[in-house]
């Protein structure tokens, strides 16, 4: 069995200036290594199907779920089950390194409830 981490795992970017390393990318289970920077995040959304957990390695994330401001911090995880809309965001002042578990996988099951950054934004 392969040893995956970020120097050999697929990578993309996501949003504008994050990146994300697929650590785990089956149909029922993936498992996302992510990187967002100071003033940078995704915009709210829900999954219909998967369940997220959201774990912090490094720094500290902002995530708004439903309509409750979370502050997460080195260590500590959070879920979010199908449904709930929620956003994540980095509105500290170093980079926010987690891994994002979701169950299934989150591949066409992201329903946006405002509009996709751009790069100018």
């Amino acid at each position: 069995m392969p040893i995956k981490n970020i120097h050999n795992a697929e990578h993309y970017t996501w949003g504008v200036a994050c990146d994300g390393w697929r650590l785990l990318n089956g149909a029922d289970l993936a498992v996302i290594h992510e990187r967002i920077p100071p003033g940078r995040g995704e915009v709210k959304h829900y999954h219909v199907r998967s369940r997220q957990l959201f774990y912090v390695l490094e720094g500290n994330l902002r995530i708004d779920v439903a309509d409750e401001i979370v502050h997460l911090e080195k260590g500590d995880s959070l879920e979010v089950p199908p449904t709930i809309p929620h956003r994540v965001w980095n509105s500290f002042e170093d980079d926010a390194l987690f891994l994002v578990v979701s169950a299934p996988s989150t591949a066409g099951d992201r329903v946006y409830l405002e509009p996709p950054p751009t790069a100018g934004n």
